[in-house]
């Protein structure tokens, strides 16, 4: 049973959000590809070892890679990466992240932001 103080009367959880873990640990990669996954865990509000976890679960499925860099890990985002769930293989890692990142960090990992005209003609 769900405890009292993660949960409502009705045992609901008190909070969700609309994005997994993997995508929150994603889009601080991606803000920041120097970032400590203990930096990550604090910011996801995660343990350290689910942060791991998942980046490793991500490393598996290409979406990124690891480079070492003296004692320091660097990430790199591979953008093409189609999305897992079937409601969304059309659409790619890019595709998420340019709807979740601030244009000027769009821009840095050189993701295209959809222009008006580009949303008219695909609609």
């Amino acid at each position: 049973m769900a405890s009292a103080n993660n949960s409502t009367s009705d045992g609901a959880p008190k909070s969700w959000t609309f994005l997994s873990n993997h995508a929150h640990v994603l889009v601080c990669l991606a803000r920041d590809p120097d970032m400590r996954l203990r930096d990550v865990a604090a910011q996801v509000r995660l343990t350290e070892r689910a942060v791991h976890r998942i980046v490793k679960e991500l490393e598996t499925a290409g979406v990124i890679t690891r480079l070492r860099d003296g004692r320091r890990n660097h990430y790199e985002l591979d953008p093409t990466v189609p999305l897992r769930h079937p409601l969304e293989v059309k659409r790619t890692v890019g595709s998420l992240l340019e709807m979740l990142l601030e244009p000027a960090e769009s821009k840095r990992l050189g993701l295209r932001r959809r222009r008006k005209s580009d949303k008219a003609s695909s609609g």
